[in-house]
């Protein structure tokens, strides 16, 4: 009995090891950023400073403040057509062409019924995901209609983060990741043991827990440790086949195969 217990073992880590996800150093360079975004397939690089929303390219550098609605939250800019600014302390969401100009201002302070809104994400079309603190739900918004399209059930637990493409949404809360479809309806969940961040990338996810990152793959619930030296992880994301990590001073630049 013991030998066959030990062969298990010996299988499980030998599977284990082989899903480890292999990276390699591309480059490093200095970045001065408080919040560094994104960065998309062109090399255009979004970040925050001083509650400053800043776009640079080849072309230049672009900007957009509002100062008058205090702290910068959160920024997605998963669909760089409809940029998405979330001001938590004045409950609003404002959403951004690629030319950083105004597309839509959602004051949820005004707008029948109230949210109370944590967090926020992209959705497809003219939708926004939000989570509402009143009832504990994840709804989809269409902000052109003032319209709530869809909704969880009540989340049982604190949200840690928000993310979505087009088809999905994913909420990671302390006891959960769960994923939705853009029905609101539950696809799958998974329990939490300890992430606190999250990246999505093609329907692969990346979960953050200390300063290690995890994949998730999209075709499975079995998660692989990513190998990357001991760094301070701040902000984190992929693009392509570039995992880039951010330590607040610092840009690595990584190449990573998710097959």
């Amino acid at each position: 009995m013991k030998a066959f217990i030990y062969i298990i073992y010996l299988f499980t880590f030998s599977l284990f090891a082989q899903e480890s996800i292999e990276t390699t150093l591309l480059k490093s360079t200095e970045l001065n950023a408080e919040s560094l975004i994104s960065i998309d397939n062109f090399g255009t690089v979004y970040y925050v400073n001083n509650d400053v929303f800043y776009k640079k390219n080849e072309s230049g550098i672009i900007t957009y403040n509002n100062l008058q609605l205090g702290e910068l939250n959160t920024v997605n800019a998963f669909n760089p057509l409809k940029i998405n600014l979330f001001y938590k302390d004045f409950n609003t969401i404002i959403v951004l062409d690629n030319r950083l100009a105004e597309i839509s201002k959602m004051d949820f302070n005004t707008i029948q019924p109230y949210k109370n809104i944590s967090h926020v994400s992209t959705g497809f079309d003219n939708t926004i995901w939000v989570f509402n603190m009143d009832n504990q739900q994840l709804e989809l918004f269409d902000y052109k209609n003032k319209t709530t399209r869809a909704q969880s059930l009540p989340i049982q637990s604190n949200v840690l983060d928000l993310k979505s493409n087009y088809n999905f949404c994913w909420l990671l809360t302390e006891n959960y990741l769960y994923k939705y479809n853009y029905f609101g309806s539950l696809i799958s969940k998974i329990k939490n043991d300890g992430f606190t961040k999250f990246y999505v990338n093609s329907g692969d996810v990346i979960l953050q827990k200390s300063n290690s990152l995890y994949l998730l793959h999209k075709a499975s619930e079995n998660l692989s440790p990513v190998n990357v030296p001991n760094l301070l992880i701040n902000q984190f994301f992929v693009t392509n086949e570039t995992l880039y990590i951010y330590d607040s001073k610092i840009l690595f630049e990584y190449q990573i195969k998710i097959e």
